[in-house]
């Protein structure tokens, strides 16, 4: 890591200065521009926009010149006009949510005005199902906000027939476009982004259950160019929610499946733009489940929006979009196959029975409201300065049971499985004895089954018996405030050249701390770590043997500060046939921790505020696109950048001290990608190769470790560690295939394909962060070297994916549609330490290798676990009426039709980290810490009911 004493500070005057730059800077280019576009002859393009059924015009549709910053919107009587488009062959789309887009290829002059007339919309019923298929992928299966949400996060975002199938059909088995976790791509709403700056990624769930409110959406693919961001190599999305761009009118609607929760209900109204210059636009909707898919799993979910705009004049507008979506669910987690082939991939041992209920142990809360004020101004006619002001609060809480001198309640813990007597072991001198108890292994079998969920009344007798609590019931908080502020400056300095500028400023204090919820019926619990020496266990030295009682904050406490500067700028470049774009990006990051807790064991480095840790980065990007024709594109598209490390992965142990990764730095990252599309009446399609690296990530995970050489006082060889792999690269290529061919007026034949790889480029680094050692008087950091991961391959997605369908829509509007996927090439997560020299090497012998090792053996121990491949087919249709000018319809789906039983992805557990213990585990046959899998959804149907007027 680079700790850049910077000169600029991020305090007041700093910002202001900037800014007031900024703004100088804006309006002097906002001259010059003026003065070019004055020398330009003016010609226009116009047209007026009318919905093909009720001949009424439409308001806000969007007119835009591909490959240009030109565009219009319709006004109240549904006209539009581009003053001065680009000469040469140009496309222009017409789009309305909720209409399907219009595409004129047209050839431009200088000499005259082109006068479309009138153009007429048709209603799209896709856009219904699509709403509806969103739901079947809001699957939010990560613990922790993981990069598996990539995929379902994608929505309807594009049309693009590859990204469609991605998101609709491969997301169930947690694809990931490119290999890429969703920290590499960017959400925006209303031109604010809402990737985390904890861990780069998006919280989908604080916008969930409004898709009405959230359809209106841009899809950039890869390094593109777009009005918002520098952006990602995974791309972005961009959803508007202007009142006065929300479609007019109301919509109810009525839904119920089996999959994250039984039943919804939404209501959605917008009232368009009114006389006096008003818009106004709400939704709300509730999403409830006493039990999901998987055992246990409730599901509580409420969701406000509300957006409301006024116009000023014809150049400047002002909107208040504000979100608040409160979402509480009973997660489930993975398993090993041992426990799978005794209860079933459905199993969740995160719940009990409590007085006749299921009562879910695990719970995620999310609730952060957003507020988002807007400012457009039309400068001229073709330039725009979009200005944003958001403000988001709130927390994000994690449950789980806490002991604290009792005995593990997990009924899954392995002492409680019968595989712990089936492979006890011991030892005569370097050679290990299999001696399987399997008297003992049938008890624990015939124990588990008979017990297999948490017991929660012997909880409560445990802390009765007591007098105060060795059971309680906690939650890992996060509570942010962030403010942001950007502006968007774009422009068409001439025919020829376009411009894009923005500037953010990101302000974030984030307080994490652990919550007492419930002491189940114990009166108090004592806030020191039992598990470490007494003069180490205090969470707070200076409130030393605190009684805790539930609401208080205990365990951890402590404020992280983020600061967070970028600068982007882009010029695009339209000749007619060839079009091209440079990027640039600058940005400034500082983070700074701050301990409100003096903890015993890391006394020096836990209480009051730390270093700062800065980041300064930069980025390039360009591409172009030659049209062959209208209806023949290529297109190249390349990137580089750098990127800071989130706060996750910069601190070794956040929750109890200041210190830092040892050699941390920014991340380089590059990508490139090159596509063929077509474009005819009947044949529309995508195929495009992608290439990309990822070089100096650092990833961080906790885990609880035996046969680790620690050189520990006690000579122990387990103890709970902090996992940090430094230098990790990563490489993803492929190639993309995405069509759609419309074989008669009724019949439509979908492709859609991904040929990946995914792998880790070269080794990395490991170190272990061992609290064990500070008792000992030792330094918890212990370097473990190289490890040895190179042409490993990256897990959690699919890395061969195809798709294959049909869809018959009648003229009487109803509609039915196949589709078959077939996915393949998944792989286990694996563990950096256990593919370290530290595997080979015997505890306490001075790094000496095991005397008994067998090569041929280890191979096969370190060899990457390929998963089955996944086969699924799904069925969609749906029937909708025009009834006194008012829509009813119905759409109704039947995912994975076959029940198929299938591994989304998991996890090797590092537990075993040498040779003869990873060796012992697997002497019965059935693993004590085998890999833990993720499982997907069985047979799920979904039906939505709903009616607009």
């Amino acid at each position: 890591m680079r700790h850049v004493k910077f000169s600029l500070k991020l305090d007041k005057n700093y910002i202001v200065l900037f800014f007031v730059f900024m703004k100088k800077l804006l309006f002097s280019t906002l001259l010059v521009l003026i003065t070019l576009t004055t020398w330009a002859q003016s010609t226009a393009l116009r047209g007026v926009v009318v919905d093909a059924k009720t001949q009424q015009p439409l308001f806000n549709v969007t007119a835009n010149l591909s490959n240009t910053n030109l565009s219009a919107t319709t006004n109240q009587q549904g006209e539009f006009e581009i003053a001065n488009p680009t000469p040469g062959s140009q496309v222009l789309y017409i789009n309305f949510t909720g209409y399907v887009q219009k595409r004129f290829t047209l050839d431009i002059t200088t000499e005259a005005d082109i006068d479309l007339g009138t153009i007429y919309l048709e209603e799209d019923l896709t856009a219904e199902q699509q709403l509806s298929l969103i739901t079947l992928t809001e699957n939010d299966l990560g613990d922790d906000n993981s990069g598996s949400e990539t995929t379902s996060g994608l929505l309807q975002a594009s049309r693009d027939p590859f990204r469609q199938a991605a998101a609709f059909n491969w997301g169930q088995a947690r694809f990931r476009i490119r290999g890429l976790d969703n920290e590499y791509g960017n959400i925006f709403i209303n031109g604010i982004s809402m990737n985390k700056i904890f861990d780069g990624r998006p919280q989908f769930s604080n916008w969930g259950g409004l898709n009405d409110a959230t359809r209106n959406q841009e899809f950039i693919n890869g390094s593109m160019p777009n009005d918002y961001t520098f952006g990602g190599i995974l791309g972005i999305q961009a959803i508007n929610t202007r009142a006065s761009f929300m479609r007019t009118g109301t919509r109810v609607s009525l839904s119920g499946a089996n999959t994250n929760y039984s039943g919804r209900g939404m209501i959605t109204y917008g009232s368009g733009m009114n006389k006096n210059g008003w818009a106004y636009a709400a939704s709300a909707s509730y999403r409830m489940a006493k039990e999901g898919f998987f055992d246990g799993t409730d599901y509580d979910a409420k969701s406000f929006f509300l957006a409301i705009e006024k116009k000023i004049n014809s150049n400047h507008s002002l909107n208040l979009s504000a979100i608040y979506a409160q979402n509480s669910r009973g997660k489930n987690g993975p398993n090993t196959q041992e426990v799978v082939d005794l209860k079933g991939y459905k199993y969740n041992s995160y719940w009990g029975w409590q007085d006749g209920k299921k009562r879910n142990s695990r719970d995620k809360d999310v609730e952060e409201p957003i507020f988002i004020l807007s400012h457009y101004w039309d400068i001229s006619e073709k330039s725009t300065l979009n200005t944003n002001v958001s403000y988001q609060f709130g927390k994000i809480s994690n449950s789980r049971l806490e002991t604290n001198g009792a005995n593990n309640p997990d009924p899954t813990y392995y002492k409680n499985l019968p595989s712990y007597y089936l492979n006890f072991h011991n030892t005569d001198g370097s050679s290990p004895i299999w001696t399987p108890d399997f008297n003992n292994a049938e008890r624990n079998r015939q124990d588990f089954l008979a017990n297999s969920q948490i017991n929660w009344d012997r909880l409560y007798l445990q802390n009765a018996n007591k007098g105060y609590a060795v059971n309680a019931l906690y939650a890992d908080v996060m509570q942010d405030n962030q403010l942001t502020a950007n502006t968007l400056f774009n422009t068409q300095i001439s025919n020829v050249v376009g411009f894009n500028a923005g500037l953010t400023y990101r302000n974030l204090r984030s307080e994490s701390y652990q919550e007492m919820l419930d002491l189940l019926g114990g009166g108090y619990l004592i806030d020191n770590d039992t598990f470490l020496k007494e003069e180490f266990s205090a969470s707070d030295l200076n409130n030393p043997n605190r009684k805790i009682y539930e609401g208080d904050k205990y365990g951890y406490n402590y404020i992280m500060r983020a600061n967070v500067v970028d600068l982007f700028t882009q010029f695009q470049f339209n000749f007619g046939k060839f079009d091209f774009y440079l990027g640039q990006n600058a940005s400034y990051t500082e983070y700074q921790r701050e301990g409100l807790y003096r903890n015993a064991l890391y006394a020096d480095s836990s209480f009051g505020k730390g270093q700062k840790l800065s980041f300064e980065n930069y980025g390039f990007k360009g591409g172009a696109t030659y049209k062959l024709t209208g209806q023949h594109i290529f297109n190249f598209n390349a990137s580089y950048y750098t990127q800071a490390p989130s706060i996750r992965n910069s601190y070794s142990n956040v929750r109890i001290s200041d210190a830092t990764v040892n050699g941390l730095t920014d991340e380089k990252i590059f990508g490139s990608d090159i596509n063929y599309i077509i474009r005819t009446p009947k044949l529309k399609g995508r195929i495009g190769a992608y290439f990309n690296e990822i070089k100096d990530a650092t990833r961080t995970s906790f885990f609880y470790a035996d046969g680790i050489d620690i050189e520990m006082d006690d000579e122990t060889s387990s103890d709970f560690v902090a996992e940090i792999t430094r230098g990790i690269s990563k490489q993803s290529m492929g190639i993309e295939l995405g069509a759609e061919y419309q074989a008669t007026k009724t019949i439509k034949l979908t492709a859609a394909a991904n040929y990946g790889q995914a792998i880790y480029s070269d080794n990395a680094n490991v170190y272990l962060n061992v609290d064990g050692r500070r008792e000992s008087g030792l330094s918890p950091m212990v370097n473990y070297g190289t490890s040895y991961i190179k042409n490993y391959r990256v897990a959690g997605t699919p890395q061969q994916a195809y798709s294959l369908g049909i869809e018959y829509r009648d003229p009487n509007y109803w509609w039915i549609g196949a589709n078959a996927n077939f996915l393949t090439d998944i792989y286990l997560d694996i563990s950096p330490l256990l593919r370290t020299n530290n595997f080979f090497a015997e505890p306490g012998q001075g790094g000496a290798a095991f005397s008994d090792m067998d090569t041929d053996t280890a191979k096969r121990l370190l060899k990457q676990e390929k998963l089955d491949d996944i086969f699924l087919v799904n069925l969609q249709g749906g029937k909708s009426w025009r009834i006194n000018g008012k829509t009813f319809g119905f759409f109704a789906s039947v995912n994975n039709v076959l029940g198929l039983e299938y591994k989304t992805g998991g996890f090797e557990q590092a537990r075993n980290a040498n040779y003869r213990e990873l060796l012992m585990d697997h002497a019965s046959g059935t693993r004590t810490f085998g890999p833990k899998y993720f499982y997907g959804f069985g047979r799920t149907y979904f039906l939505n009911l709903y009616i607009n007027f």
